[in-house]
């Protein structure tokens, strides 16, 4: 398992201060902010990927003539 230190500011250090008062060690908060962190970068870089997605013309263009092709009921877009 990797090491890691870190410094932080007064921020930081309350807001560790405080979710370390129920019990759980500094390590594990860290762990968990940084999976936290993790999971909401992958999550803005789906919702960006999924919106120029839904405004690219050419796809949407193919999209409707698949519908087309396959007489499915236009929906948005």
């Amino acid at each position: 398992m990797a090491m890691l230190t870190v410094q932080i500011d007064a921020k930081a250090e309350k807001a560790l201060a405080e979710l370390t008062a129920d019990g759980r060690s500094a390590n594990d908060v860290v762990r968990e902010a940084l999976l936290i962190s993790n999971h909401l970068r992958r999550m803005e870089l789906a919702r960006t990927e999924a919106q120029e997605l839904a405004n690219d013309l050419e796809d949407l263009a193919e999209i409707r003539a698949i519908r087309q092709d396959f007489g499915v009921t236009p929906g948005p877009g």
